[in-house]
């Protein structure tokens, strides 16, 4: 071997040298806080799942639950540093954070916060007598790095790390929510408004049951991750018209989900993939672009905070 080769063997390998040991001093502050978020939320989970409920007495977070229902949606602001999914996702969530939030684009109706992540509530599973009349048996639908998943919905709020979360109550033509129980036809529905409501639930249903089967069959928390983050880019470059998937697969999920149950306009699927959380906290009536278009009558009432600054 010449001399010239051999000292270029020695540059690559000292390159390469440094390139490895790049990667290793930068692995160990990632993996410390990886496994710092993983514990947790570990403990977290085990926290909500060993609490100790009182029958019959009512707590806040009951009373926030009794405003749910079937159709309504939910906007976490998130704290992507407690992000326990593992870097990816934590970049991916930087990313949606920094391209797809701003507070100041439009009129919205919370005034402060950056809402990136977003579920839709849809009726849960009846395994007893009790699940079928428990106003309370809802869960949260989502599109997460562990899938398209639907977790209990006092749990998934119990559990919470962001740093607020606000309800968005969906309203539809003639619908009196949050009248208080002496007001006039405050426990009088109207046929239309049962009707419409039963229609959401039976939708959502199978809404809930179709995404979650396909997204086990397509492997979806495979490429959250990545659909998101890359969503976040091109936006941010401006490239979404180029993009082939959604901007923000948790808005995508949710506006999919509303559409099913007749309440959202059907976009055109360029219109649908652009969609993101904030566009949620837009009244389509008053602004051409980046808000959720709803049918006529159908309609997002005063958003109700359900957490402000959670496990800080």
């Amino acid at each position: 071997m010449s001399t010239g080769a051999a000292s270029r063997n020695r540059i690559r390998i000292q390159v390469l040298g440094r390139m490895a040991a790049g990667v290793v001093v930068a692995a160990i502050p990632v993996s410390l806080w990886y496994k710092s978020a993983h514990d947790e939320r570990v403990a977290t989970i085990e926290d909500v799942r060993t609490r100790i409920r009182v029958p019959n007495l009512e707590t806040s977070d009951d009373r926030l639950l009794e405003k749910c229902r079937a159709g309504d949606v939910i906007l976490f602001d998130r704290r992507c540093e407690k992000c326990a999914a593992g870097p990816w996702a934590a970049t991916a969530c930087l990313a949606q954070r920094r391209f797809l939030c701003d507070e100041n684009r439009g009129a919205r109706s919370v005034g402060t916060g950056k809402f990136d992540h977003i579920g839709i509530v849809v009726p849960g599973y009846i395994k007893t007598r009790h699940d079928a009349v428990d106003p309370t048996n809802l869960l949260l639908l989502e599109a997460t790095p562990s899938g398209i998943v639907a977790r209990p919905l006092r749990d998934r709020l119990e559990s919470t790390s962001s740093r607020s979360v606000t309800l968005l109550q969906l309203a539809c033509p003639g619908d009196k929510r949050n009248l208080l129980p002496d007001e006039e036809e405050a426990n009088d529905p109207l046929p239309i408004v049962e009707r419409a409501t039963t229609h959401v639930e039976r939708e959502l249903t199978k809404f809930r049951d179709t995404w979650i089967a396909l997204g086990e069959e397509k492997g979806y928390k495979w490429i959250h991750s990545t659909v998101g983050l890359g969503g976040a880019m091109a936006y941010g470059l401006g490239m979404q018209e180029y993009l082939a998937g959604p901007t923000s697969p948790a808005a995508y999920l949710a506006l999919m989900g509303l559409q099913q149950a007749s309440a959202a306009q059907n976009l055109n699927q360029k219109e649908h993939q652009t969609v993101k959380v904030e566009d949620f906290l837009r009244d389509y009536r008053f602004e051409d672009a980046n808000a959720v278009r709803l049918r006529p009558g159908w309609r997002f009432l005063a958003p109700i905070p359900m957490r402000e600054n959670a496990r800080s």
